[in-house]
């Protein structure tokens, strides 16, 4: 089965490109996923790939795929792709493929069942025709790809009509039809939102935003009810139900408490912001299905319930073992966020790497874990250090406030790097700014060990060890956000780590932006410590 992948993998040198080595994965789902690429190689092309007896049987499409039947599109075969490859995006730097790629389009796939000689897809490969249908975002319907000759020479340029092995991808005339159908009037990537060039200039994707009138009908909504927002409906339930009660204010003051109406309407105008920490990453939900009144306690949730809506995305962990979570959410926009607010995720987590390279992560994190003795000042203070670090060892980061007691930084990095890497920068890192100011740190594992004392804590860096969001909305009174800072914010005298609430982010965004901006696309090395 591995020889299925030993092309791809002689032909890629994976300690220089971002591509997953990946391996062959066996299906559990009994959906077989199909991908479209955007790729631009030596050429602009698009990659079609088909999940094939645990692989993604993959062909070079340079005209692209479309909806017109017209359109006899070429398509040269090109070498299997590990599974993961399917939810791969980024800037591949050199080599072979060298270029920027984006998932242009994905779904399920199954052969087509008025043909029999396609029931079989491998075999109907061998013998050079496939007939099949599509469920995509973009592309749907009845396909044929058909061989017409020759074998593909090897190398690392895009497909040329002088290529070998030679098919023709076309559309059948169906009721999915769509003369005229052109895959570059549609150029986003479904899964971040992103073009090409944003891929190139670390430029972040932003999802769709629900429109004044979608929020109208939100709040028509008596408690239960039907919502469309960004094309997918989701059925919504309790939403009159009191989630967490009010902040007080001046003079005592109490706010309005927070209803499930108010998370889910949070949850769906802050998806834009979102984005960029979000896509493409598998996600935890720390769920809270009776609200925090009463002191109710939550409870981690990691696998996609069966219930779940066919938008919600389901990405199979190839690493898990019997009786762990294989099937994760993606989220890929507000209709997703909106589904995981009324499935009572209040807050959000998701994963440090993507589910392209779950085993190589995206940032190294500092969390500032301050302990029961610990005041606010201290927390600033060891902030601080880290501030000054950063700019000594000429690294691009920002902090960000939990939105509970704490103070996080994310140090952005490039690909290549092991969770065991950043492990032992962070430690190096931390016991350095430790050393600063020992009586305000403990290195103890233990809790009641620590005599009360802060840990930076380095060991968030293991895979499937998940840090709340940029934006997430935490479990308390007034439903306080973990927000992004400026590090010049760490000196604002009025700055606390619950400052920001459901109520006030949005304004904050609209009036300042996001300070993690200047994290996302950075890559850059660790310095050694």
């Amino acid at each position: 089965m591995a020889d299925k992948l030993a092309e791809y993998q002689r032909m890629r040198d994976f300690s220089a490109t971002p591509e997953p080595a990946g391996h062959v994965v066996e299906n559990t789902s009994g959906r077989l996923r199909f991908v479209v690429q955007r790729h631009r190689a030596t050429r602009l092309h698009y990659d079609l790939r088909l999940e094939i007896d645990g692989v993604l049987v993959s062909w070079a499409v340079p005209k692209g795929p479309s909806l017109d039947p017209k359109r006899k599109a070429l398509a040269v075969k090109v070498e299997d792709h590990p599974y993961a490859y399917g939810w791969f995006e980024g800037n591949i730097g050199s080599g072979y493929g060298k270029g920027d790629v984006v998932l242009w389009d994905d779904g399920w796939w199954e052969p087509d069942p008025a043909y029999p000689e396609s029931a079989d897809p491998a075999k109907a490969v061998a013998a050079g025709e496939l007939k099949f249908v599509l469920h995509g975002h973009k592309l749907r319907g009845r396909y044929v790809i058909v061989h017409t000759g020759g074998r593909r020479k090897a190398g690392g340029a895009a497909p040329s009509k002088n290529d070998d092995d030679q098919w023709l991808l076309i559309h059948k005339n169906d009721d999915d039809a769509v003369e005229g159908w052109d895959p570059e009037d549609h150029p986003h990537s479904v899964l971040s939102n992103r073009t090409n060039p944003d891929i190139v200039e670390g430029t972040p994707g932003r999802w769709t935003a629900p429109t004044k009138a979608e929020l109208q009908a939100l709040d028509a909504i008596k408690d239960k009810g039907q919502w469309t927002v960004a094309g997918e409906t989701t059925l919504l339930t309790n939403l009159d139900k009191v989630f967490m009660p009010g902040r007080a204010g001046a003079a005592g003051a109490t706010a309005a408490p927070i209803t499930k109406r108010d998370i889910i309407r949070y949850y769906a105008q802050i998806a834009p912001w979102m984005t960029p920490y979000l896509a493409g990453r598998p996600v935890n939900l720390n769920r809270f299905p009776d609200g925090i009144v009463g002191a109710k306690k939550g409870f981690w949730h990691k696998a996609v319930p069966t219930h779940a809506p066919d938008f919600i995305r389901r990405w199979p962990n190839p690493r898990a073992s019997t009786g762990e979570t294989r099937d994760y959410m993606l989220v890929d926009g507000a209709p997703a966020l909106v589904w995981a607010a009324n499935f009572a995720g209040i807050e959000i987590h998701p994963w440090t790497s993507t589910a392209a390279n779950p085993e190589q992560p995206s940032y190294a994190l500092v969390d500032i874990d301050p302990g029961p003795s610990t005041t606010w000042d201290e927390t600033l203070t060891l902030a601080r250090l880290f501030r000054v670090a950063m700019t000594q060892l000429d690294l691009v980061a920002r902090p960000k406030v939990t939105g509970q007691r704490g103070i996080q930084i994310w140090i952005p990095i490039r690909s290549g790097y092991t969770f065991h890497d950043t492990s032992k920068f962070v430690e190096a890192l931390s016991r350095t700014v430790g050393r600063v100011v020992p009586e305000l740190v403990s290195w103890q594992w233990h809790k009641n060990e620590r005599r009360g004392l802060a840990r930076l804590d380095y060991t968030q860096n293991q895979i499937n060890k998940t840090l709340v969001a940029p934006y997430s909305l935490r479990p308390a009174a007034g439903a306080p956000v973990s927000v992004p800072l400026e590090w010049d914010e760490l000196d604002d005298p009025k700055l606390r780590p619950d400052r920001w609430t459901i109520r006030d982010v949005l304004p904050r965004l609209a009036k300042v932006g996001d300070p993690f901006v200047a994290i996302v696309g950075v890559e850059q090395d660790l310095p050694a410590l």
